[in-house]
């Protein structure tokens, strides 16, 4: 009676498969390792910038933060205001010798390194474009009174000590041409104008600019009153005697 063949055990297949399998599996890791490079490293981190130099009298809060929403209209209307108080100035009948102002009434006349020296300064304003009929004054130029740009803990302040109208507050560097006016206005014999925001309608908002050697303008577009825009140009007073 012939015998029946036995099946090999499965176990007699296990020598065999580790013996053929094994080296295949670690040749693929070895070609897996050979063709894929590691990842590069991250790339450095860029230098951190080093803070720009504040110009003399920085002020550490920004303008932004505390202009109030009527003042902020006015700011970015001032443009606008210039192109209209130079056209009524040009065109109605004014008080004082326009022609002669040269820079003060130039709109682009800002000049690098705006930042005054503090120190006693004469100052005059220049009003220009009229908030009333066409009748009015286009223009009116004043004569010359006392200023001064004073150190304080918040920054550079601007004060018009003399006069019958008198603006005082905080310049906030804005950029290389400009800094940013925050005061209030006192009139008549009342003392020294009050904080910003302490009453909106006296409040002020303006432009600080150099025009020249020795020579800068605050430019205040839309007062409440009389003008459209208002020029105070401001040189270094004389040592006194």
């Amino acid at each position: 009676m012939p015998r029946t063949p036995t099946r090999p055990s499965r176990l007699a297949f296990q020598p065999l498969f580790k013996t053929l399998i094994g080296p295949a599996l670690g040749s693929a890791a070895l070609a897996a390792c050979a063709t894929t490079p590691p990842p590069p490293p991250p790339p450095p981190l860029p230098p951190v910038p080093a803070a720009p130099e504040a110009p003399v009298g920085a002020v550490l809060d920004d303008w932004r933060g505390v202009i109030t929403p009527a003042d902020r209209d006015r700011y970015q209307r001032r443009a606008a205001a210039w192109s209209l108080a130079l056209e009524q100035a040009r065109r109605q009948p004014g008080s004082g010798d326009l022609s002669a102002l040269g820079e003060l009434i130039d709109p682009d006349a800002a000049r690098p390194d705006v930042a005054p020296p503090p120190g006693a300064y004469r100052c005059r304003t220049v009003k220009l474009g009229s908030q009333g009929d066409e009748g009015g004054l286009g223009y009116v130029v004043y004569g010359w009174f006392a200023c001064r740009i004073e150190q304080t803990p918040g920054g550079l302040k601007l004060i018009k000590r003399t006069g019958s109208q008198r603006p005082a507050g905080l310049l906030f560097p804005e950029n290389d041409r400009e800094m940013v006016f925050l005061g209030s206005m006192a009139l008549a014999s009342e003392p020294t104008a009050r904080s910003y925001g302490q009453r909106p309608e006296r409040d002020l908002v303006g432009v600080l600019e150099r025009i020249g050697e020795r020579r800068w303008r605050l430019v205040t577009p839309w007062p409440a009153a009389e003008s459209n825009l208002d020029l105070l140009e401001l040189v270094p007073a004389p040592p006194s005697r």
